[in-house]
């Protein structure tokens, strides 16, 4: 895969120094997965009573991996403990019956290796696609890995599971709940081959509350509908989209699907780590806020949105900081969401650039083309049609990211 030098000019300063979360430990080890000497595998050992819940690709050439974890979720034994195995270098998928034998043969090990049902083990496996995965390089690690289990070594987990990444990433909240505090702290992988239904993303998030099985789910599930499923950033889904949230009860604080603070805070974690996986998107040197408002409908400002987010004619105006706002009234035309031209606003951050389907009077192409300029930047459109409304994370689209996907398996 393409080799990436420099860290993303979206990138924060560094990896976020992320709380202990009871009943999880972690380790990590080079396999020589693809590579020699990079750290490619990383192992989460979660406690018996621990609780797992999890969103995936919907692609039909999902990967072995995905299979294999939404065949098992929703029916393991929660008395038993569990454990997460992810690689990189390799997706295992696309690889036929060769990749369910490879996810057998994981499970099996890890299982053996730490005591643990088969059907209490996830596999996640990232990186390229239709190669057969050596599965024998990572059963040689697991003793290693199994010896060096810890539960502050969450950042060696994160680097991992990074492909095209620039930069690990992770995010974490304590919050007060139920009269004590529970602490939520998650990490994730994500650069190319992102867009909503699940993106090129692995995320891995963990949590000491107690929380059921079903509440857990929901929980994620609709997390994940308001952030990593309100993010693109070149409008392909994987084969090995990936979310997977454990909840170890270590705490002793027992949450529902109805206790808002924590659903608040599970919700900031979910979006922190799905805008840094957009911040990270190949190539990018802009992170875009599309604000869509006044839709007949919140479905067809999501349509209108994803049409502008993922436009190449938009992303690349805003790669050359030209502030061509007439590829945003094209991609709202061409959405197939209800809309009105004579009714149609523009704003590039606090600028109006359009309104009622013309120029706006108070628009001058240097007051956009400064918008342009910003590493950040928001397009708000209003289409004057109802109450209908939503948000899409994106990034611009430069010569950096056919650079990298050109020669992604050298």
């Amino acid at each position: 895969m393409a080799k990436i030098t420099e860290r993303s000019p979206l990138a924060p300063e560094s990896f976020p120094d992320l709380p202990v979360v009871k009943g999880v430990r972690f380790a990590a080890a080079a396999a020589g997965v693809r590579y020699a000497g990079r750290t490619d595998v990383m192992l989460a050992h979660l406690a018996p009573g621990s609780t797992i819940a999890g969103t995936f690709t919907r692609s039909a050439t999902r990967s072995a991996p995905v299979r294999d974890c939404q065949a098992k979720i929703g029916g393991e034994d929660a008395s038993d403990g569990a454990a997460f195995l992810v690689n990189s270098g390799n997706s295992n998928a696309f690889t036929g019956r060769a990749g369910d034998e490879s996810v057998a043969a994981l499970t099996a090990a890890v299982a053996a290796a730490l005591d643990l049902p088969q059907s209490r083990v996830f596999t996640s496996s990232t990186g390229v696609i239709g190669e057969r995965l050596p599965h024998a390089r990572i059963t040689a690690k697991l003793d290693e890995l199994a010896g060096a289990l810890s539960d502050d070594t969450i950042a060696d987990a994160a680097k991992a599971i990074m492909t095209t990444d620039t930069f690990p990433k992770g995010a974490s909240a304590t919050v007060h709940v139920n009269g004590g505090d529970v602490t939520i702290a998650g990490i994730a992988k994500g650069s190319g081959m992102v867009a909503p239904d699940m993106a090129t993303m692995l995320v891995y998030v963990f949590t000491d509350a107690a929380v059921s099985r079903a509440d857990l789910q929901a929980l994620v599930s609709r997390a994940t509908d308001r952030t990593f499923n309100c993010i693109t950033v070149d409008s392909d889904t994987s084969t090995s989209d990936t979310l997977l949230m454990a909840a170890t009860g270590a705490s002793g604080v027992e949450v529902t699907a109805e206790d808002t603070a924590f659903a608040t805070a599970l919700e900031d974690v979910f979006r922190d780590l799905a805008q840094q996986v957009v911040r990270d998107g190949e190539g990018a040197t802009k992170f875009v806020t599309v604000e869509v408002t006044g839709a007949a409908s919140d479905a067809d400002a999501r349509t209108h949105a994803l049409s502008i987010a993922n436009s190449p004619l938009v992303k690349t105006a805003i790669a050359g900081e030209d502030p061509n706002w007439g590829r945003i009234v094209m991609a709202v035309g061409k959405s197939g969401a209800a809309a009105d031209r004579d009714l149609l606003s523009i704003r590039f951050g606090d600028v109006l650039v359009a309104e009622k389907g013309w120029v706006a009077e108070s628009y001058r192409e240097d007051m956009g083309a400064a918008q342009m300029r910003q590493p950040e930047i928001t397009i708000g459109v209003d289409l004057g049609l109802g109450e209908g409304a939503a948000t899409i994370w994106t990034c611009d689209l430069t010569h950096g990211y056919i650079s990298i996907n050109a020669d992604y398996r050298s």
